[in-house]
């Protein structure tokens, strides 16, 4: 093991990214939950970007960004809850909240799983830990049910699930899961990601910039019993018109912060995944992420590596603010990854 680690340290809003060196967590720092992990790949998220370039009031600086991580465990305290599911060289992926540009990192066992086959590169692992849990979290909310199960059959109360900005990392989960779970998955994106979706599973999808997409969203959706609305990405705004024309006046959950006047009357609409929650707030939802249906389908392979990784030239913590940069850009359909060499 390393002497000390090395961090990519936020110092302020605007300012690119610091390394500094900082000691390693001792197995007693660990404690009962948590597994020192080396990484090996970094992925990012859009929130990774906002947080370097916009304050936000619940974020104080200075903070290490980062949420996405992969790599090998290095240490777990012996006898800790966390020992008894993980073991020194394991394979692993998973989250962690505003934390993950270390060189090491200390993850809760409950938010990790590890990588189910050999076959899986770190790269392609490291690309579902924000994008899962914020899916999973928010559409779980009023919507999806959860199953540990492969086949995952749960009973259901309708039959179809409607996902708005699906080719982001949020919705490319949200449409896997629900598939998994047995609905048909209405979305809307970009026609050039049409093909991306329905591989993922969706049944329909429909064009998010076209004049009458929100009658026709509601339309699809009111041929059948459906669950809800999830809002991955975009505008919240039209996801709740959506509910409004639907006849079924459908709960709209999203990942994003809702504005009073986005809602119509009679919509109920709900920001589902916001600061300040902790490892136990997503205990409801582990059978279907790390703690069972995630890894259960990735070794299987009926669970798709989505969005698909995209590879930044530069390696390392270093490769972090090109990644970064990269991202204010703009991409689409892919995920952002920095692999330490």
């Amino acid at each position: 093991m390393a002497a000390v680690n090395r961090v990519l340290w936020q110092d302020e809003v605007g300012a690119p990214g610091v390394i500094r060196e900082r000691a390693l967590p001792t197995d007693d720092e660990l404690g009962d939950r948590n597994v020192l992990v080396k990484v090996h790949a970094w992925a990012m998220n859009p929130c990774d970007s906002m947080l370097q370039t916009t304050a936000l009031p619940f974020v104080k600086y200075p903070v290490i960004l980062g949420q996405d991580v992969a790599g090998t465990v290095e240490s777990v305290a012996p006898g800790s809850g966390a020992a008894s599911k993980f073991s020194v060289g394991d394979r692993v992926f998973g989250f962690t909240a505003n934390y993950g540009f270390q060189e090491y990192v200390a993850l809760d066992y409950t938010l990790m799983a590890k990588i189910p086959s050999e076959d899986i590169p770190y790269r392609d692992a490291v690309v579902f830990g924000l994008c899962i849990t914020t899916s999973s979290f928010s559409s779980s909310e009023r919507t999806i049910c959860t199953s540990n199960t492969p086949s995952w059959a749960p009973p259901r109360r309708a039959s179809r699930f409607s996902s708005g900005a699906a080719a982001p990392g949020a919705g490319s989960n949200a449409i896997q899961m629900a598939t998994g779970a047995g609905y048909d998955v209405i979305t809307t994106c970009s026609p050039r990601n049409f093909d991306y979706v329905k591989g993922l599973g969706a049944v329909t999808a429909f064009d998010y910039k076209s004049p009458t997409v929100i009658q026709d969203v509601a339309a699809e959706l009111d041929k059948g019993d459906c669950a809800g609305i999830y809002m991955a990405a975009g505008s919240n705004s039209a996801a709740c018109r959506v509910s409004a024309a639907s006849k079924q006046k459908l709960f709209v959950a999203s990942s994003n912060p809702i504005a009073p006047t986005e809602i119509p009357d009679g919509v109920e609409a709900k920001f589902t995944f916001g600061a300040g929650i902790g490892p136990e707030a997503f205990a409801e939802t582990l059978p279907a992420t790390f703690g069972g249906y995630l890894p259960e389908a990735l070794g299987m392979g009926i669970y798709k590596i989505a969005p698909p990784p995209q590879i930044v030239n530069r390696k390392g913590l270093d490769g972090i603010q090109e990644a970064l940069d990269i991202m204010k850009a703009g991409i689409s359909a892919v995920k952002l990854v920095v692999e330490r060499s």
